[in-house]
């Protein structure tokens, strides 16, 4: 059976605890470039791999190395960075459809991303405790798994709609400036820690 209660609660916990993380720039990055459904399903397919494994590890996943951690995301946000940076802009303001990218592309690109900046993260950490205290394992993954998939949805449709009042080559600016800075402070972390 399934607790509501459990399952809110920690739907509350995570939602609030990821809101303000790097999930939901990275679905707003992804969502002013590419289609949001094809965004959408691979970060959510990340999310689910995630809350199993924190639902299934508990507490375990708290001892992995986070200077490794760490140092991939920063590799993988200056590599995005970059990669915003150095696109050639050849004046489409469009996002891309189906014909751009391929889904599986897009989507793994979303699943990749999540995957890596988002392995021993707090809320993955917090839904392994979580999991461990309330010892039910359906109700604190399915409320983890809607809160981070709720931050994701939030970013990417942020991202389409803040994409209708500003210029999509200054939003790319503005990422690109944010996922260097995210990288650095990434990598700053893995050197410190």
């Amino acid at each position: 059976m399934i607790s509501i209660t459990v399952t809110a609660v920690v739907f509350g916990v995570v939602f609030l605890a990821e809101l303000p993380d790097k999930t939901a720039l990275a679905g707003l990055v992804l969502g002013t470039r590419y289609r949001a459904s094809y965004v959408f399903a691979g970060v959510a397919a990340a999310f689910a791999l995630h809350v199993t494994l924190a639902v299934a590890a508990g507490s375990v996943l708290t001892l992995l190395p986070q200077q490794l951690v760490h140092a991939l995301t920063g590799v993988l946000f200056l590599g995005g960075a970059a990669v915003l940076l150095l696109k050639k802009d050849d004046g489409e303001e469009e996002i891309r459809g189906p014909e751009g990218q391929s889904f599986w592309k897009v989507a793994g690109a979303g699943f990749m991303l999540i995957l890596v900046a988002e392995f021993g993260d707090l809320t993955q950490i917090m839904t392994a405790n979580l999991a461990a205290r309330y010892d039910d394992p359906l109700s604190v993954g399915l409320g983890a798994v809607l809160a981070l998939w709720a931050v994701a949805g939030l970013g990417i449709v942020g991202g389409k709609a803040l994409m209708k009042r500003v210029p999509l080559k200054l939003i790319t600016r503005i990422a690109a400036l944010l996922m260097l800075a995210l990288g650095v402070w990434s990598l700053w972390e893995a050197i410190a820690g």
